[in-house]
């Protein structure tokens, strides 16, 4: 089984998602925007082994502390695709636009493209391509646990932002029409910002899905 828990870090409010496998205790980071510590003292306390970073896109705000655990915990950073090389090539630049410190620079040991697997411990991840908010944005779903992990490509009533550089509404919404929403009304997503909802929730009231 993946178990899971929701940390909403910095002031973005970024959902940073720890998961883990029940077997191993084995556990991996989903978009670890920022605050270290509280990121580690959570695996400590609950007596897992961090073994991967996983990055839905390269924005700041999901990937701020990525530098920092590598540099303590000398793990894997896997995703988000190629595409997103040049966002996370100027973390700096990202930094100095929100008036925010710079952060600790990093290169993802592996790029992900659709079809792909991602495991942690015993438990797997499928990655799912899904470009608009940003070129090379990527998706993990856990298909048995009907649950996703989307970063910013669907919200709980909204859809991602598609204005900065090689954002693009048009691929954001076909993103979520051909590739999301056909896994099923009954999966669960995590967002990047805000409360979970579910694929069917969203086809049926989201606005901008119509």
């Amino acid at each position: 089984m993946l178990n899971r828990i929701t940390l909403p870090v910095t002031a973005f409010a970024q959902n940073c998602s720890l998961v883990w496998c029940s077997a191993t205790n084995k556990a991996a980071l989903i978009d670890p925007g920022g605050e270290t510590q509280r990121l580690l003292a959570e695996i400590e306390q609950r007596g897992l082994t961090l073994e991967s970073i996983l990055l839905t896109h390269g924005h700041l705000d999901h990937v701020g502390a990525t530098g920092e655990l590598v540099a303590m915990k000398a793990i894997p950073v896997i995703g988000p695709s190629i595409e997103d090389a040049f966002w996370i090539q100027a973390l700096d630049q990202q930094a100095q636009m929100f008036g925010l410190a710079t952060v600790p620079a990093f290169v993802p040991d592996r790029w992900l493209n659709e079809g792909e697997l991602v495991r942690v411990g015993e438990e797997v991840l499928e990655v799912y391509f899904c470009p608009g908010h940003t070129p090379g944005h990527v998706v993990f779903v856990h298909a048995s646990q009907r649950l996703a992990f989307v970063g910013d490509v669907l919200f709980n009533g909204g859809v991602g932002r598609s204005d900065f550089p090689q954002g693009d509404h048009a691929k954001l919404i076909h993103s979520i029409k051909h590739t999301l929403l056909p896994l099923g009304d009954d999966i669960t997503f995590v967002p990047g910002h805000g409360p979970e909802s579910t694929f069917g929730h969203e086809r049926l009231h989201n606005p901008y899905l119509r």
